[in-house]
């Protein structure tokens, strides 16, 4: 992959100079070294994208399964070639485990392109419904707000739908994790889309995200990142009536029922709350367990969180890298500190003044039980790697326990049973539950319920954010 121009934004096509002068430093946040400087855009530069994404917008739109097809297994392919830079590129600019980059980070999105090549014919399939043909139709142009916790595959999960449905699009990174943007960018840059299909515009949240959300020029607006932004920018959006689609995070569970293995279970769901360091929307930072295996499940606990020493990312050892920011190290430590003063009891992990690396944004992984279900830690999306063990008496209050939260997003049930899974499955309040030892699907729609969001990604359900309805109403 040729250098990256991280002094220019991409319009039209082509690389330009930004009409704004301001820059945006990104900093390692392993080492607190800067390692790039990227434009931070304004409404001008926001609009001239807009603008081209508007001008490319019939062309596109008229184009069918085949050739949009074509292009996003192009740039599958084009993500396969390049995966060992992006998974650098993100280690980088946000602090994974470079193992966990390569499989995880830059593997999932290979296998969120293949999803919307799979289901692209069906996304656009016509319904007739008596004397009236239902079709589907792009929205027009869409304005992606992705995050820094998976800058690649949130990026390609918003890019890959929006080109499928027919749209054309601005996209905005966070001003965090701005680089894999660039790389892919770059990427989309070689498969030759038309001019303005796709345009590149970073920028911090409160200028060009705001600015985006609030353009007349776009019709949806795509959001993924915490509570208090995809509120600022429904709102925006409400000005001009555009559709928003918002991920906005979850207080996930992990359910281990009575008859499930508990050792299996257990070790899973310490993991959820401790991959990329706990800053994961998904992750399930609540771990319930019957009240008298509580005590074997902090034992399995305090066996897996060992393993998680926070290290230089790039080490392929690494199971444990930084927080994105001081400012995300800071509001995680003074979470930690306010369960403490609540009563709360840590159980696994070294304690603040445990051994870390000298520089870094790095917070020590910890396990917490005495976790009221009404404290902060229970209900407010922490975004580190801490987890809270609760329990219950029967699979009732499981239920009820799971569902205590102002989140909807994830869950996973263990059961050793499927249909007594599926049973309590059925009756939590989140978007998407795994049963067992469930793998992946990267084809079936991911959202939540309730401060969770609005809308779905992934797959058909992904596509189909990005398209409008029209009934076609023929003589009876």
């Amino acid at each position: 992959m040729n250098s990256l121009p991280l002094r220019s934004i991409f319009i039209g096509g082509r690389w330009i100079e930004p009409r704004a002068a301001g820059t945006i430093a990104v900093e390692n946040p392993a080492t607190e070294q800067l390692i790039a400087e990227v434009p931070d855009c304004d409404r001008t530069d926001v609009r001239h994208a807009v603008d081209a994404a508007r001008s490319a917008l019939p062309g596109w739109s008229a184009t069918g399964p085949a050739e949009r097809g074509a292009a996003l297994a192009a740039l599958r392919d084009a993500l396969l070639e390049h995966q060992e830079e992006l998974a650098g590129t993100v280690t980088r600019e946000m602090g994974s485990p470079i193992t966990f980059s390569r499989r995880v980070q830059t593997g999932i999105p290979v296998k969120v392109l293949d999803g919307f090549i799979d289901e692209l014919a069906a996304a656009m399939a016509q319904e007739r419904i008596g004397h009236s043909l239902v079709v589907r139709e792009p929205i027009g142009v869409a304005a992606a707000i992705t995050p820094w916790n998976y800058p690649l595959h949130q990026t390609v999960a918003k890019v890959g739908a929006a080109l499928a449905a027919g749209c054309t699009l601005v996209l905005k990174p966070s001003e965090l994790a701005p680089l894999s943007a660039y790389a892919l960018t770059r990427i989309i840059e070689s498969i030759g889309l038309p001019p303005g299909v796709f345009n590149l515009v970073p920028g911090r949240g409160s200028t060009a995200g705001a600015a985006l959300a609030a353009e007349d020029g776009v019709d949806v607006v795509s959001f993924t990142g915490s509570l208090e932004a995809g509120r600022r920018i429904g709102a925006a959006a409400a000005l001009s009536v555009k559709r928003t689609c918002l991920e906005l995070g979850g207080k996930s569970a992990t359910v281990v029922l009575s008859d499930a293995d508990l050792a299996t279970a257990v070790e899973d769901g310490v993991r959820s709350a401790l991959h990329n360091a706990g800053q994961t929307c998904s992750a399930r930072t609540r771990l319930l367990v019957p009240h008298h295996r509580l005590d074997e499940a902090l034992d399995v606990a305090r066996a897996v969180v060992a393993a998680y020493v926070p290290g230089d990312p790039e080490d392929p050892a690494c199971l444990l890298g930084p927080l994105v920011s001081a400012q995300q190290r800071e509001r995680v430590l003074g979470h930690l500190e306010l369960a403490a003063r609540s009563g709360a009891r840590q159980v696994a992990g070294p304690s603040r003044s445990g051994s870390l690396p000298h520089s870094g944004h790095y917070v020590a992984p910890s396990v917490w039980t005495g976790v009221s279900p009404s404290s902060p830690l229970a209900r407010e999306e922490i975004f580190g790697p801490v987890l809270a063990v609760m329990t219950f008496a029967d699979d009732e209050e499981a239920v009820d326990l799971a569902n205590h939260s102002d989140y909807g997003l994830a869950a996973t049930v263990w059961s050793g049973d499927t249909d007594r899974a599926l049973s309590v499955a059925r009756r939590l309040q989140v978007g998407q539950v795994d049963i067992n030892e469930a793998k992946f699907n990267a084809s079936a729609p991911f959202g939540g319920f309730r401060r969770s969001g609005v809308g779905r990604e992934l797959g058909r359900h992904g596509i189909q954010e990005f398209q409008e309805v029209k009934s076609l109403q023929l003589p009876a």
